[in-house]
């Protein structure tokens, strides 16, 4: 199983064009016979995030997981038209996925809890590939979960870009925070006061400035919704998907 991460880009995207996304246009993915599919809408419920980055013109408006046997497959090839034909450009990215945090399950096409925040990371011209991927996998990814209050999260390296013009981007991480954390950087970082705040962020800093993700970084706030795993226990309930 493989999977490919899709960011649609757009000047302008509305709340109806969130739900059209979560409606219309999963049900037109989910009628390919996708294995596995989640989909990232940025939201009225985050779309103010305290936490928000872009560098990208125009943003990332919403991030789509598709899991297939074949990145090269008729499946994805017809889900990239499909996602194509709703907002300025997309770029899709075959990515290898680790999760040092499962996310909680949640029942089919349910919002998941909280704020599900993204980011896009790319590596410094002066890290070589193997020291950036330590320093960001080995290094940094217990410093990530103790610095915040997290309660899912998920690194996806990317292997290549699978369309023209994909901007650079070498990781893809998803974290969910509680939803308080969209306008509370207390929330955000599980901080009990100022002092803590501020140790928390330094120490957050500090990991990220070693493998560049401390600049030249994206950081989209969405809302999660899960429509199909490929995960699931065959012998289990069906309508919950976790990923």
């Amino acid at each position: 199983m493989e999977k490919v991460i899709v960011l649609l880009r757009a000047a302008h995207s509305d709340e109806h064009w969130c739900q059209q996304m979560r409606t219309r246009v999963t049900d037109r993915l989910l009628a390919l016979g996708l294995p596995g599919l989640t989909v990232n809408v940025r939201d009225d419920a985050v779309r103010d995030s305290l936490m928000t980055l872009t560098t990208l013109d125009p943003p990332v408006v919403a991030v789509v997981s598709i899991w297939a046997r074949q990145y090269y497959g008729e499946q994805v090839r017809e889900a990239l038209e499909v996602l194509g034909a709703e907002c300025d450009s997309i770029a899709a990215y075959l990515v290898t996925e680790s999760v040092p945090m499962p996310a909680p399950v949640t029942g089919v096409g349910e919002r998941a809890a909280g704020l599900a925040n993204i980011a896009l990371l790319r590596r410094p011209a002066e890290l070589d590939r193997a020291t950036w991927l330590h320093r960001w996998h080995l290094d940094h990814t217990s410093v990530a979960i103790e610095t915040q209050d997290t309660f899912g999260y998920t690194q996806n390296t990317v292997v290549r870009a699978l369309t023209p013009d994909a901007p650079a981007v070498d990781g893809i991480v998803e974290e969910l925070f509680r939803q308080e954390a969209v306008s509370d950087l207390h929330v955000f970082f599980g901080a009990a006061d100022d002092d803590d705040l501020a140790d928390r962020m330094r120490r957050m800093v500090a990991s990220t400035d070693a493998f560049g993700a401390s600049s030249n970084v994206d950081t989209v706030p969405t809302s999660r919704y899960v429509y199909a795993s490929p995960f699931a226990d065959p012998g289990g309930d069906s309508g919950t998907c976790s990923s």
